[in-house]
């Protein structure tokens, strides 16, 4: 599998659609990009089919925001969501749609999810592949960004039931002792990032 790790920045701005909490920035229907092993478009499907059963290879996006303290953002995912509901999360995780850059889905969810904006590095894509139960799988071929805040963020109660700070120190611990809490893509994210990427990390978390 090849796949690009070379580092990129860019600014993702608010965008001027109020996106006000309480309001569904998503739908079962909305098509995803599917994607080959090396990220290369094969086609759209809808974003309940591409959960289905074992899942089918789509393109995603995860993001690990921090403040000033180096503290990451955490969300607690609603318990409306289909998949992993009520679980702890990274800041952000969601997908292109049809059409759709990275750069514009990026600048997107966090605008509807979060009412805010960062400054996003691309850190690296993996693949993988998570069952919850008989409701469906993840199975996505992810990009992972770091990035500082810029401002506060306001949680769509739709998408998120709840935001924390945590500092790098806390999450260990916590990931060490119930696990169980945590999403399993997040889990596996943040383990990369402290075993490969150290040095990328602490520029944040420093």
């Amino acid at each position: 599998m090849r796949l690009d790790t070379r580092s990129y920045k860019w600014k993702v701005n608010r965008s001027p659609i109020d996106v006000r909490t309480g309001n569904s920035v998503s739908s079962e229907s909305e098509l995803l990009i599917l994607v080959d092993p090396d990220d290369r478009e094969i086609g759209n499907l809808s974003k309940a089919e591409c959960h289905d059963g074992d899942g089918v290879l789509h393109r995603a996006f995860s993001l690990f925001l921090f403040n000033d303290l180096g503290e990451l953002l955490l969300q607690r995912r609603s318990a409306e969501k289909r998949l992993w509901p009520k679980y702890w999360s990274n800041t952000c995780c969601s997908h292109p749609r049809q059409g759709e850059s990275m750069e514009m889905a990026t600048a997107r969810r966090l605008q509807q999810e979060l009412n805010t904006a960062a400054t996003l590095e691309f850190v690296y894509k993996f693949e993988y592949q998570a069952q919850f139960a008989d409701q469906g799988s993840e199975n996505e071929l992810c990009w992972v960004y770091l990035g500082c805040l810029d401002g506060e963020a306001t949680a769509n109660d739709m998408e998120i039931a709840e935001l924390r700070f945590a500092s790098a120190n806390e999450l260990h611990r916590e990931i060490d002792t119930v696990p169980e809490r945590f999403t399993p893509w997040f889990r596996m994210e943040w383990q990369r990032l402290n075993e490969e990427f150290t040095e990328r990390l602490a520029k944040f978390t420093s």
